[in-house]
């Protein structure tokens, strides 16, 4: 009766059922063909072949979880002989960067861990790098920048000009310390400095335990300026000049390999076609990290 009276309505349900059906089926398919992918893409790498592990710090530095996964793992497997930390990074957070150098400190201690330099390894890249036992760069490899930088936007006057009155209730006098409506105290400025020197500090004491220097000589050095990696070597933050063929030869030569050298990644973690698609999809629309801090301290 439903069909009779209303014809073409019955004909667009009908279409839209079978249309549902069919994404159901290929969504079903699909993750079924996904998990296929998934295991055959994420064999693990080859040990019984490789004996030097490569653990990359590639980008900005905002977690340490799976740079310090990688080197336990290379740490933990006996047939890694050595490890070769291939930094491209301009600096991140403070928290992962004193991650990363104390799980550099704990494998040191059993396997061999040299640093590649490539195109940028500053700040907390270098943080990692000092915490090796021997660094190598090219020569116009951009490292140092030794500081922290603490920042944030002030937008106060952008609020009174569209008409906006922040209305802030806290517990304590410096709970909204740096917030952006409003500008900074002379009390907050100082504590904010003494953050940032403390962090310095420690920035500081790290690198020249890592690179075995007087504190007070890395201390002329940690003025915040970059250095290329050719002057870096002058000024020993650095031991070699070389690529990362280089590094991974040297790092045979200090496990004392007999034989080839054979340099093997950590085994790439693959979600599925269909899961990898929905979480790039998702990243693309996510912005909720965007404004959950009003400032931000980081090594950079």
């Amino acid at each position: 009766m439903f069909s009779r009276r209303h014809p073409f309505l019955f004909f667009t349900l009908s279409l839209s059922s079978i249309a549902a059906f069919a994404l159901v089926l290929t969504v079903a398919i699909v993750m079924g063909t996904s998990a296929m992918f998934s295991s055959t893409l994420s064999t693990p790498f080859n040990t019984d072949q490789g004996n030097i592990g490569i653990v990359e710090i590639v980008g900005v530095i905002a977690s340490s979880k799976e740079v310090s996964q990688q080197l336990k793992d290379f740490r933990e497997d006996p047939a890694i002989k050595a490890i070769v930390l291939r930094i491209d990074s301009p600096g991140g957070g403070v928290g992962p960067s004193q991650e990363i150098y104390r799980e550099i400190i704990k494998t040191k201690k059993i396997k061999k861990v040299i640093a590649s330099l490539g195109s940028v390894a500053a700040s907390g890249g270098y943080y990692a790098a000092s915490a090796t036992d021997a660094v190598i760069a090219n020569p116009g490899t951009i490292t140092g920048s030794i500081g922290v930088i603490m920042e944030y936007a002030n937008l106060q006057k952008i609020m009174e000009k569209i008409g906006l009155t922040p209305v802030v209730i806290k517990s304590g006098e410096f709970k909204d310390m740096g917030s952006p409506v409003r500008e900074i105290t002379p009390k907050e400025r100082a504590i904010l400095q003494g953050v940032a020197d403390e962090v310095h500090q420690q920035f500081v004491r790290d690198v020249a335990s890592g690179r075995s220097l007087e504190q007070a000589q890395v201390e002329k050095l940690a003025d915040g300026r970059i250095y290329t990696g050719e002057t870096a070597l002058d000024l020993h933050l650095v031991d070699r000049l070389g690529n990362l063929e280089d590094a991974i030869a040297w790092a045979g030569e200090m496990a004392g390999i007999k034989g080839k050298v054979n340099p093997v990644y950590p085994r790439e973690k693959r979600l599925g076609i269909f899961k990898e698609l929905v979480s790039t999809l998702f990243k693309q629309a996510d912005i909720t990290g965007a404004v959950t801090n009003y400032f931000r301290y980081v090594i950079n």
